[in-house]
């Protein structure tokens, strides 16, 4: 497998486009069926081959990079992370996601951040790519993304908004607005769960509070908690989860409308009360203190 995977990364550095094409196309297929063979494939000088070839015009060659890439980050992140460059190529492929970058290599591409951004300690690295943010939430933006593309810029904006200093940043460059349109104006049930995800994160920071009551946010939060919406336990869960960030984090605003709540609403919470995760219980125990009165901020440690 060395001997294999030594003679592929050479070939990678060919004059010939055939002869770089099958072996991309060998690597793929390598590091999509054998484990074992995908930090031999990093350890072999790959990686920085597979970056270069992300500026391709070759969708083929495009595409077999990103995916390659993608299946050595399930297994080996820190090489893929410490090669220079990475990141402003995958930056590259996502900025022109509406144009040049092929789709699959585009949602590759954002899947391979959402795997990188399993690691804690890449999301600061990651989130101060402010490229690479903005042109996540391009793709959420853009009414014909392809719901794959979006599902996947989605679960790498969940992975940078878990580290809590980058959430003014994703406020900052639109999320918030972005996220709310694509619960308003999309209806399949997987993508609705994922934004409220990404929502439910976001709100975590002073600065949701004004961003949420601009986009109207709370009362989007609080349809969606409505027992005759219809929505799914976990993007009940998820509502709830950013309802009580909010809540935490807000002012008297967020705290005056989520109190106001009709009683649909307030019968979400209690149902993810009742038949949720632990997680979710605990959240929705906290939040229907807040709306029943008499809490305070420092109450609602869970």
């Amino acid at each position: 497998m060395h001997r294999t995977a030594r003679s592929l990364v050479k070939k990678l550095g060919s004059v010939s486009e055939i002869t770089r094409s099958e072996a991309l196309a060998e690597l793929r297929l390598m590091t999509k069926n054998d484990e074992e063979s995908r930090l031999i494939i990093a350890e072999a000088g790959a990686i920085p081959y597979l970056a270069e070839t992300l500026y391709s015009s070759s969708h083929d060659s495009q595409d077999n990079a990103a995916a390659t890439l993608l299946n050595i980050s399930i297994s080996s992140r820190a090489p893929l992370m410490s090669t220079r460059g990475l990141l402003d190529a995958i930056s590259h492929v996502l900025s022109h996601h509406a144009t040049s970058s092929s789709p699959s290599a585009v949602q590759s591409s954002a899947a391979t951040l959402y795997s990188l951004l399993v690691d804690d300690s890449y999301r600061p690295i990651i989130g101060a790519k402010r490229d690479i943010v903005y042109s996540l939430i391009e793709i959420i933006k853009r009414s014909n993304s392809p719901p794959r593309s979006i599902k996947d810029a989605l679960k790498a904006l969940f992975g940078i908004a878990l580290f809590p200093l980058n959430r003014a940043s994703l406020i900052d460059l639109g999320a918030v607005g972005a996220l709310f349109s694509l619960v308003m104006k999309d209806g399949r049930v997987g993508i609705v769960e994922d934004t409220t995800a990404v929502i439910a994160q976001i709100a975590g920071c002073e600065e949701s509070e004004s961003e949420f009551l601009k986009f109207s946010g709370v009362k989007v939060l609080v349809d969606l908690l409505d027992v005759g919406t219809g929505s799914s336990e976990r993007i009940k869960e998820n509502t709830v989860g950013a309802l009580l960030n909010l809540v935490r984090c807000g002012g008297g605003g967020v705290m005056r409308e989520v109190k106001e709540m009709r009683p649909g609403a307030v019968e979400g919470i209690k149902d993810v009360r009742e038949n949720g995760t632990a997680k979710g219980k605990s959240k929705a125990i906290a939040l229907l203190k807040a709306v029943e009165g008499g809490a305070k901020k420092w109450d609602f440690a869970v």
